[in-house]
């Protein structure tokens, strides 16, 4: 009594100070959380490192290097096959040619070896020196046979170069029956190639 509520003295007594008491407990357990996740988590890489850059222009250098190689390769071969396609037209020149004059041809007037005129080889190391010779196609001179030879010597030097391994051989028969055989350096070619490259063809007149 006294004119006082019975229940509101205990309660009010009971919660005074209670909220500032929570508040305190929140902030402290945020902070250890934020505490502990600074030391637990590690920190992300960020950027890229030395090592990742030396490998990745070692990679590129590589895929550049074998792209090089293949061009290099690719090259050598096409000229292969472009000398082998000049030697068999010249063969096949040669052969209209004696079509032209058949009676000589089975006469042997073309038969013999050519080599087109040569320049001047510097000595390598132990390897003598070989002097031009501006000479080695046979003269025109006044058959038709001559001429026609001494023309496909001047071919041969044009289309295969004017190499001591650049030859052209005819042989034909009687019965008009002919094997022209044109030899080549095609060295160039890399694998497969060789100083003494040859086309064989064999026609009939």
């Amino acid at each position: 009594m006294n004119g006082l509520d019975p229940t509101a003295l205990p309660v009010s007594a009971g919660l005074v100070g209670a909220p500032d008491r929570l508040v305190g407990r929140a902030a402290a357990s945020r902070v250890r959380s934020n505490y502990l996740t600074a030391i637990t988590v590690p920190r992300r890489q960020s950027g890229v490192g030395l090592i990742e850059v030396l490998v990745a222009v070692l990679v590129v250098s590589i895929g550049f290097l074998g792209i090089a190689a293949l061009q290099a390769m690719s090259m050598s071969t096409n000229n292969s096959a472009m000398a082998r396609s000049m030697a068999t037209v010249a063969s096949y020149s040669i052969l209209d040619a004696m079509r032209a004059d058949i009676n000589s041809a089975k006469h042997g007037d073309y038969n013999g070896t050519v080599t087109p005129a040569t320049a001047a080889v510097p000595a390598v190391g132990g390897t003598a020196a070989i002097p031009a010779n501006s000479a080695a196609c046979p003269a025109a001179g006044t058959t038709l046979a001559a001429y026609q030879l001494s023309q496909w010597c001047g071919q041969l030097s044009t289309s295969l170069g004017s190499s001591t391994n650049t030859t052209g051989t005819i042989s034909c028969d009687a019965n008009g029956q002919c094997t022209v055989t044109i030899v080549f350096d095609d060295s160039r070619a890399g694998l497969g190639g060789g100083t003494q490259q040859k086309v064989i063809t064999k026609g009939m007149l």
